[in-house]
């Protein structure tokens, strides 16, 4: 069936006057007094099981008239047109090559999935969340799909979102927190300074595209000269009292972690990403070449990070916690937030000792209970999906796929690979769902499952170390074309008579701190490529 016009047919000009309406009933078309102009396209189609049909429409964009007359569509055309656009889609979605066995096909098609569904929720530059509630873009979500779309190869898409969302900071530095149709959103989450520069620097680090970086360079200054104002604000002797000390230093009190919208907290979100923005901020002031600030802002990382450390050991004796706090006040337990302190903020080397480990020591042993039905709960947001890298990175990657294997029952509807903003103890629970499919969470997701084959870990690319022991067997694992800031990574892991046997393709710089091939409690580094050995026992 064919349908094609402009705004010159019969039907366009009579809603063009506002004639009465027309609505279906039963088959049947009747008016509707005073309703404004409208129409219904009609299309009776009888398909047998497995059947299929195809309707194609030609609506014209322009003015009307002769111009704006779209010849009706041959079903021969239209099936190119979908034909070109899927092969599109297919080379943009399958940049990186994965050769995984049959158990792993549902990551393999989750990526691809997740990386889709980012791209569709896109609003010409603005990277948003979800395309039906919410139409803003926050720096928040944006700064951790712009690390996703680069571990995938959409320079395009991040550098367009960085470089809008740039033009949106304040005169002062201030970097807002969301932009919608009416501009930047003046509220103060105090997460927001430290995300926009980490996703400067991300372009930076994955391009090395230094005219662009000059170009970013003092948008970037601007937001940590702000971000430094605002640390200032709780150094004050008030602070240095032992019941208010945990305040010392941090980032102030905001609304950023989506938990302390209705008070203010003094939330480590805040201050884990502004530590990434200080470490971001001296490395790209002295990528361009501005000596005076990156000496400058490094001083300032340096004292907020003994600060931060020194704040956490405060909050943790005051509230008598073995856990790191989500907010300072509060001395509650939220590891999906604390996952930030591993990635992006690589903050391990401040935190009291054994109290990461002892955090998701706790998320492990809540996650088992939920799973096995002995824990009631009622919801969960898949940003939770964060704590899979978390696992892996602390090297626990039999827990990173016992929960994964949870989250991935919680795809909706079955095969879509997708997960809605929130998730139900029960499907067929009437309420607010968010969007789905949600790129936020599909950013923390494809961040999460791209970390069981390769993640960074300080100055070191560590790799395999989320990998199941069984998927090495038979043609084992193949990872190609995987980006990364020192190159394009291709490797093959797959086991032999003398054991497990790696080949590294040429093409990837190692970093200072080498590639560090990790499986199951056993390590080997490697310093050169291309290289071809087998891991020893």
């Amino acid at each position: 069936v064919v349908a094609g016009g402009g705004a010159d047919w019969p039907l366009a000009q009579a809603l063009a006057r506002g004639l009465p309406a027309t609505t279906l009933a039963e088959g049947a078309v009747r008016e509707v007094p005073g309703a404004q102009g409208e129409a219904a396209l009609v299309y009776p189609l009888a398909l047998r099981a497995g059947g299929q049909a195809q309707v194609a429409l030609a609506w014209p964009m322009g003015q009307g008239g002769a111009a704006g007359f779209v010849p009706p569509p041959t079903p021969a055309a239209v099936d190119a047109q979908f034909a070109e656009a899927a092969a599109a889609w297919r080379e943009r979605l399958n940049r990186v090559g994965l050769q995984l066995p049959a158990a792993g096909q549902r990551v393999h098609d989750t990526l691809r999935s997740m990386l889709a569904q980012i791209l569709l929720s896109r609003d010409g530059p603005a990277l948003q969340p979800g395309t039906r509630s919410y139409a803003r873009s926050w720096v928040r979500d944006g700064a951790m799909m712009v690390a996703g779309l680069l571990r995938l190869g959409e320079r395009a898409a991040a550098e367009e979102f960085v470089d809008w969302y740039q033009t949106q900071l304040f005169d002062s530095g201030k970097v807002p927190c969301c932009v919608d149709a009416r501009g930047a959103d003046p509220v103060p989450e105090n997460d927001s300074h430290g995300q926009f520069i980490y996703a400067v620097a991300e372009l930076w680090r994955f391009t090395g595209d230094r005219a662009a970086l000059q170009r970013r360079w003092p948008a970037v200054a601007r937001a940590t000269r702000y971000m430094e104002s605002l640390r200032q604000r709780t150094r004050t002797a008030e602070n240095r009292t032992p019941d208010r000390a945990a305040f010392f230093g941090l980032m102030p009190a905001s609304i950023s972690h989506e938990g302390y919208s209705e008070k203010p907290m003094h939330s480590y979100w805040d201050d884990f990403w502004a530590l990434r923005g200080y470490k971001d901020a001296v490395a790209l002031a002295s990528a361009a070449g501005d000596a005076a600030a990156a000496s400058e802002f490094a001083s300032w990382r340096d004292e907020f990070a003994s600060e931060l450390s020194a704040s956490l050991r405060a909050a943790v004796a005051r509230h008598g916690i073995d856990y790191l706090p989500g907010a300072a006040e509060l001395g509650d337990f939220d590891a999906t937030s604390t996952t930030v302190a591993l990635n992006p903020a690589q903050a391990q080397g401040l935190l009291p000792p054994g109290l990461l480990e002892a955090t998701f020591e706790r998320y492990w042993q809540q996650a088992q209970q939920r799973a096995r039905g002995t824990l009631a709960w009622a919801d969960y947001t898949p940003y939770e999906l964060r704590s899979v890298g978390a696992l892996v990175r602390l090297g626990r990657p039999a827990r990173a796929w016992a929960v994964l294997d949870f989250f991935f029952a919680d795809q909706r509807p079955a095969g879509w690979n997708q997960w809605a903003e929130v998730v139900m103890n029960g499907y067929r629970v009437p309420r607010f769902l968010g969007d789905m499919p949600h790129a936020w969470v599909a950013s923390d997701a494809l961040r999460s499952l791209l970390d069981l084959f390769v993640h960074e870990e300080g100055e070191a690319l560590v790799l395999g170390a989320g990998l199941p022991e069984a998927w090495f067997d038979g043609a084992g694992v193949a990872v190609r074309g995987l980006p990364t800031p020192h190159g394009l990574l291709s490797y093959r892991l797959q086991r032999g008579p003398g054991g497990l046997h790696i080949d590294i393709d040429a093409g990837l710089q190692p970093p200072p701190g080498g590639l560090r091939v990790r499986w199951h409690g056993r390590e080997q580094r490697i310093d050169r490529l291309p290289a071809s050995l087998t891991l020893e026992p």
